[in-house]
């Protein structure tokens, strides 16, 4: 599968929308007329990323549908299942020597995102301190309905009180990847009038995908 760059004469997608009703989804969108089939490609993006290019993101990604399935079904229909959010990508089909070439939009008129429901990430700190010690011991649990990757969360120490946003203190970073279930933070030593919080590192990006909850 070859990709290619749309250009001022290339016939593009337009106008795609998603109707959902429950867990089924239904897109439409303008075809070009001289266009007879369009490859659609569906990426989770709570489970794959969005900040690879199209090309990675299309492998195993992408299903072959011609405009007579299109009439034939008044749109595209897919399952929503799981959570967190999938995009949905129309690319032009164009036959060339060595086979199909899909044609990739800068504009994003080929582009809808669906949301397949929030995972709850629940999240509990306390704190263990002796009378006359100077430090304490900050013990953190994440519990998670799905698997949630290290990069979508971080914690803030504050001196002085919680923090209220992931400005508000400096930020640190999780080490390795939560588990669906009850995952217990290795301890982390602090000062004893500091104080740590849970926020996303992307708060549009995960939130998503994610609910984040302080028990």
């Amino acid at each position: 599968m070859r990709f290619t760059d749309a250009d001022s004469s290339a016939p593009l997608i337009r106008r795609v929308t998603l109707a959902v009703d429950e867990s089924q989804c239904t897109l439409r969108w303008l075809w070009p007329e001289s266009v007879e089939a369009v490859y659609v490609e569906r990426l989770e993006l709570d489970m794959m990323g969005d900040d690879r290019t199209g090309e990675q993101a299309a492998q195993g990604k992408l299903k072959l549908y011609t405009k007579e399935e299109y009439k034939a079904s008044n749109g595209y229909m897919d399952r929503i299942t799981g959570f967190g959010a999938i995009r949905y990508t129309v690319y032009v089909c164009q036959m060339g020597e060595e086979g199909p070439v899909l044609v990739r939009q800068r504009d994003g008129d080929n582009t809808v995102v669906a949301s397949a429901g929030k995972a709850d990430i629940r999240f509990s700190i306390r704190y263990k301190s002796g009378f006359f010690q100077k430090r304490k011991s900050v013990l953190m649990t994440v519990t998670t309905e799905a698997p949630v990757p290290k990069e979508a969360l971080c914690y803030v120490r504050k001196q002085g009180g919680v923090p209220l946003n992931k400005e508000d203190g400096t930020v640190y970073p999780f080490v390795s990847d939560f588990a669906p279930g009850r995952n217990e933070m290795p301890p982390v030593e602090v000062a004893k009038d500091d104080y740590v919080r849970l926020f996303f590192t992307d708060g549009p990006k995960y939130g998503a995908a994610y609910r984040l909850i302080s028990d």
